[in-house]
């Protein structure tokens, strides 16, 4: 059977057993592969990945629920795990090539990824000290000055976390260490990687072996760098003016929009709170935009937003509303008002919808 269709066939399985909810069926679903003989690497990048994106794009549809989506997400962690365990009972004769860290950065829980690539890369025999989710800098960069690694592994999946990988990629080269970043929250083409000054930077656990099979050149330890010697437009100060004033923001927009559908105030303490969240995770995307001078991660963010309201049959119009209550809010903020128009823009151009289904 061809090896494309043996993996897209165990995926299919192994789906079904996540879905389900049952662990003892996905894991005795590794073992049974690992006898007839398929790769570990072919199940980790092959098998439990895709179905990792599929629990995401099955949550995003609406047809699982968040408590669904965390206990498949568990269940492949214990996958993961057992074909770890498998290896080390088995015995690893692979030469060692080099120690890496492997870290998500500050505030990311998204630790799956990062333990998929933990375990393709001590497949092809390098020791690897994986710190897992939402790891402190300063942390981080302690367990460098007592390991000295070869490359420190930086992974996030969403981009509100850029800042605080713009820390730590500086504050690891300032120790002379090398950064491979790695995940979404770096873009597809990894530019928001590049811009803030990481070394390298791999779409996937195949690449970043590959990079590191390369060689990373050490940078000489020097002083920690300022945002602002990567991101220069950062001197108007308007990231650190939407930070500031996150919670003003979030308030005020509410305020604005129960003017414009008094439908609000009828709200529940519960439901204010999931509308207050919302509005918090469009200033956050905001604010990440100004960080990185880069309109396009607003944009996405709220035609995926709103692609998930319609999917929920929340009216996605609302969206438009806030933005024009919060551009009014940042009038005096030039590159603010302008990624909010771009992300207004993206909202009006997007596909309608399905006949029906309300926008």
């Amino acid at each position: 059977m061809n090896p494309r269709s043996t993996a897209t066939e165990l995926a299919g399985r192994l789906w079904q057993a996540v879905a389900d909810g049952d662990e003892h069926a996905a894991v005795a679903l590794a073992r049974r592969s690992l006898a007839d003989g398929v790769g570990e690497e072919t199940l980790l990048l092959e098998v439990i990945a895709p179905v990792q994106r599929k629990v995401g794009e099955e949550w995003a549809a609406d047809r699982i629920s968040v408590a669904q989506e965390h206990a498949a997400t568990a269940i492949n962690e214990r996958v993961v795990a057992f074909l770890a365990h498998h290896r080390t009972t088995e015995g690893d004769r692979v030469a060692r090539r080099g120690r890496v860290t492997i870290s998500c950065i500050d505030g990311e829980w998204h630790a799956l990824p990062a333990r998929l690539v933990t375990e393709v890369l001590r497949l092809r025999g390098w020791q690897v000290d994986h710190l897992g989710a939402q790891t402190p800098t300063p942390h981080l960069v302690a367990h460098l000055h007592h390991t000295n690694p070869d490359a420190v592994l930086l992974s996030g999946s969403f981009p509100t976390h850029l800042p605080a990988a713009h820390a730590a990629i500086t504050a690891c080269q300032a120790v002379g260490v090398p950064v491979l970043a790695g995940g979404r929250a770096f873009g597809t083409d990894g530019r928001h990687a590049l811009a803030l000054g990481a070394d390298r930077w791999a779409a996937d656990a195949r690449g970043a072996a590959a990079a590191l099979d390369a060689g990373l050149a050490r940078p000489l330890p020097a002083a920690v760098r300022q945002p602002v010697d990567d991101l220069p437009h950062l001197t108007d100060q308007e990231y650190t003016l939407v930070v500031r004033s996150r919670s003003d923001l979030v308030r005020q927009t509410l305020a604005g929009l129960e003017v414009r559908f008094p439908a609000l105030r009828g709200y529940t303490r519960t439901q204010r709170e999931h509308t207050a969240q919302d509005i918090g995770h469009i200033v956050d995307h905001l604010a990440t935009a100004l960080y990185m001078d880069d309109a396009e991660i607003f944009t996405v963010f709220l035609t995926w937003t709103a692609d998930i309201l319609t999917a929920r049959h929340v009216p996605a119009r609302s969206l438009l509303a806030g933005l024009d209550v919060l551009a009014g809010r940042l009038g005096e903020l030039p590159r603010a008002v302008r990624v909010i128009r771009q992300g207004t823009a993206a909202l009006r151009d997007r596909p309608s919808p399905d006949p029906g289904t309300p926008a």
